[in-house]
């Protein structure tokens, strides 16, 4: 029964009341019994606040602060299981013990007033660079630059260094449950080391890690049932594992809608607690002529047809594009409005819309500890909401 409570609350849910009435305020039970008590989750966004080393500091701990205890969940800034998967400077560490202590501070910081943590696990790959790995050459499934600026070609890693990184998602994941985390997410998206595996651009390898869409889903294959395992072999309770995607690639060859279709099918029948799309507007449409009767999320949600719960994201700044995307997804992840309005989330359910903070003032920035990584998002994602 245990492995169906979503199931079978999720059948009864469109059967009885259809998905478009899914109000925000409804809690949410997955199948490993952890329960949010609304629909609203924080989207994972860089920070760029930590220590040199990856040691959460207390302007961290203050930003996270700020956003908690209203939301059903945050999930943090991603947070790097190896060294040499470290992305960017001031970024979240997971790769060692001596993180536990930091990540403490951070998992019981989030989890006020019943809000859960939930801690995104990554690897950069390829998109990092040598001076940020101090002057270590930066490694993916193949020998392959990302189509950036100034990009240095990765290393291929070995076959046992395949097996290192896996393992290394495992520690981290047993890390999490030690510094009392309510979950992990597993970073699959944002053209990060897990997605290069699965991408035909950055995986060129032709031995059991690439080649076919099959063998290129095999490190993803791995990697998510060894975590799962870690979790489902542990002592601990309530503790959920996601896994976050991004449907397309611009890259040619790269990932296509198609593509995802068949990740998401597999990704829906393993005993993950939720799925988590990458977008920067819940209402974008796929770019495949094939493909754009239906919003990408319309689509990714009819393939997994209700066999686990799906979170939708993409420029959520009022109520009804919350409930929008509720219809075509269980969750709803806010970031930027989080960002500029730390109360965004009550206001919404206790119907006082008109008293939420729209735009960000350069007085208010010390306030709300929008700074570093959080002020440069700002500025590439939406410089209409800077004042």
């Amino acid at each position: 029964m245990y492995a169906h409570v979503y199931n079978i609350l999720s059948k009864y849910n469109l059967m009885k009341v259809g998905k478009k009435m899914i109000a925000l305020d409804t809690a949410l039970t997955f199948r490993r019994g952890l329960t949010l008590k609304n629909r609203v989750v924080m989207a994972p966004m860089t920070t760029r606040m930590s220590f040199y080393d990856g040691v959460v500091t207390q302007d961290e701990l203050k930003y996270y602060s700020l956003r908690t205890g209203e939301v059903g969940a945050v999930i943090t800034a991603a947070a790097n299981v190896q060294e040499g998967g470290k992305g960017w400077e001031g970024e979240l560490s997971v790769s060692s013990d001596e993180f536990i202590p930091s990540l403490s501070r951070l998992a019981s910081t989030i989890k006020r007033n019943g809000t859960k943590a939930i801690l995104q696990l990554f690897h950069a790959g390829r998109m990092t660079d040598s001076k940020i790995l101090r002057g270590v050459q930066p490694v993916s499934s193949s020998a392959i630059a990302a189509e950036r600026p100034n990009a240095e070609i990765p290393r291929a890693l070995t076959e046992d260094e395949i097996f290192g990184v896996i393992e290394d998602f495992k520690k981290a994941t047993q890390r999490a449950i030690q510094a009392g985390f309510d979950g992990v997410e597993i970073h699959g998206a944002n053209t990060y080391l897990i997605q290069q595996f699965f991408s035909p651009h950055s995986n060129r390898r032709e031995d059991q890690w690439g080649g076919s869409l099959e063998k290129r889903f095999n490190f993803i294959n791995q990697l998510v049932d060894a975590v799962i395992a870690v979790v489902d072999n542990s002592e601990v309770k309530d503790f959920i594992v996601g896994y976050r995607f991004s449907p397309e690639e611009y890259e040619e060859p790269g990932i296509k809608i198609t593509d995802t279709f068949y990740l998401i099918d597999k990704l829906a029948d393993k005993r993950l607690d939720y799925l988590h799309i990458s977008l920067g507007d819940f209402k974008k449409v796929s770019a495949s002529e094939d493909f754009k009767e239906k919003s990408i999320l319309q689509y990714v949600n009819e393939k997994i047809n209700g066999r686990i719960p799906l979170i939708g994201v993409g420029d959520i700044r009022t109520k009804q594009d919350a409930e929008d995307t509720l219809t075509n997804a269980e969750l709803v992840a806010v970031g930027r409005s989080l960002i500029i309005d730390p109360h965004w989330t009550s206001k919404v359910l206790e119907g006082k819309e008109d008293l939420i903070r729209r735009v960000l003032a350069d007085q208010d920035r010390e306030e709300l500890v929008v700074e570093n990584g959080i002020l440069e998002f700002l500025k590439l994602m939406m410089p209409d909401r800077l004042r």
